[in-house]
């Protein structure tokens, strides 16, 4: 009779806690719809063999499709292709395997999984700018890919937009690619353990690791002319013919050329010659054009903004262009001049009227 008790209080020890165990990982994978190992929480050391460690990891680069030598003003998309370099250094037995075929073979399993641990897996890459001269489009800053495996570029690049400030220095930019992704850190057999687990088809088990880090995209703003309009001289007359001086500064890297300043009117306003020769502009050098602008009678009183641009060679010896620029012209009205002949036949006209005036009342007083 105790016997028999013990052999049932042992059956009840050992059976409901396993019989727990499986209706528990039952009910996990009924709740899991997919059969992949990294969507079930990792089963613990215990029901699993490491038979190898494995040396090595992923290792991204990032490469720029195409020029990276932009103008400044311009919007242009980045083709960035991601590459891994990523080797396995080697291998380091963790467990020996005796003459047992089954372990044998299984190590030799274990050892085509270990194999994997230079793929990056979830890749997520984010463009920044640190220069607020350079602007990232937000909707675009950021791209993923699945996975990434040595040696195996994606089938696409992943494209942001950048746009260039007008006012940006000519030179060398650093954009920075920070990534995040994760990797097969270890992998190590069941050797059929997880069966209590519900998981009797899982073999192995692959343990991951989280890794981020900042890559460096590096472009070039061009060296170029660039002009400013500096300083203006002269106003207009409504009604009148004016002489306006304006002034052009180079703040670029390079000379320009054969430069030609322009203008262009607008009635009220108008020029018989729209363009003045300026010469060669050397970078910081300054050159004054003068425009003579007719402006109309009835042109109302305000500053007029015109509209100017510098046509010149480049150092290529090919013909550009400026930006536009405004150049704001302050217009008044003539000032009205007394005209005395107007005033004195004005005073004659009051005086006559008075000496009529003085004389009816001098009548009508000796009347009465």
């Amino acid at each position: 009779m105790n016997v028999n008790y013990r052999k049932i209080m042992s059956f009840k020890k050992y059976t409901i806690p396993l019989i727990i165990c499986i209706l528990l990982s039952a009910g996990f994978v009924a709740a899991s719809p997919s059969a992949s190992a990294k969507e079930y929480l990792s089963p613990t050391y215990e029901y699993t063999t490491n038979f190898y460690n494995a040396y090595g990891e992923p290792d991204l680069y990032a490469t720029v499709l195409g020029d990276t030598e932009f103008e400044r003003g311009e919007t242009v998309n980045l083709n960035v292709v991601l590459s891994n370099r990523g080797v396995i250094y080697g291998f380091k037995a963790a467990k020996g395997v005796g003459t047992s075929t089954s372990l044998h073979e299984l190590s030799l399993i274990e050892l085509q999984y270990e194999t994997l641990r230079t793929t990056a897996y979830g890749v997520k890459a984010s463009l920044v700018s640190t220069n607020s001269m350079i602007k990232v489009d937000p909707a675009a800053s950021i791209q993923t890919l699945e996975e990434l495996s040595p040696g195996v570029l994606p089938d696409d690049p992943m494209k942001f937009t950048i746009t260039l400030s007008n006012n940006i220095p000519a030179g060398m930019y650093i954009l920075k690619l920070p990534l995040s992704y994760e990797y097969q850190k270890d992998v190590r057999m069941t050797q059929g353990e997880t069966i209590i687990l519900g998981r009797p088809d899982l073999d192995h088990i692959s343990y991951y690791e989280n890794v981020e880090t900042i890559l460096q995209i590096p472009i070039i703003v061009k060296p170029e002319a660039k002009f400013q309009v500096t300083n203006v001289t002269g106003s207009l007359m409504a009604g009148s013919t004016s002489v306006v001086n304006i002034t052009y500064t180079n703040t670029g890297e390079l000379p320009a050329e054969d430069a030609i300043a322009r203008i262009v009117v607008m009635k009220p306003l108008s020029t018989l010659r729209s363009t003045r020769s300026l010469g060669t502009i050397q970078p910081g050098e300054s050159m004054t054009a003068s425009f003579t602008i007719i402006s109309e009678q009835d042109a109302i009183e305000k500053i007029y903004g015109i509209d100017s641009e510098i046509k010149y060679r480049n150092v290529d010896g090919e013909d550009a262009f400026s930006d536009n620029m405004k150049v704001d012209i302050d217009l008044r009205s003539p000032e009205r001049k007394l005209n005395v002949t107007g005033l004195a036949l004005a005073g004659i006209v009051i005086i006559l009227i008075a000496l009529v005036f003085k004389n009816r009342m001098k009548k009508r007083s000796n009347n009465n």
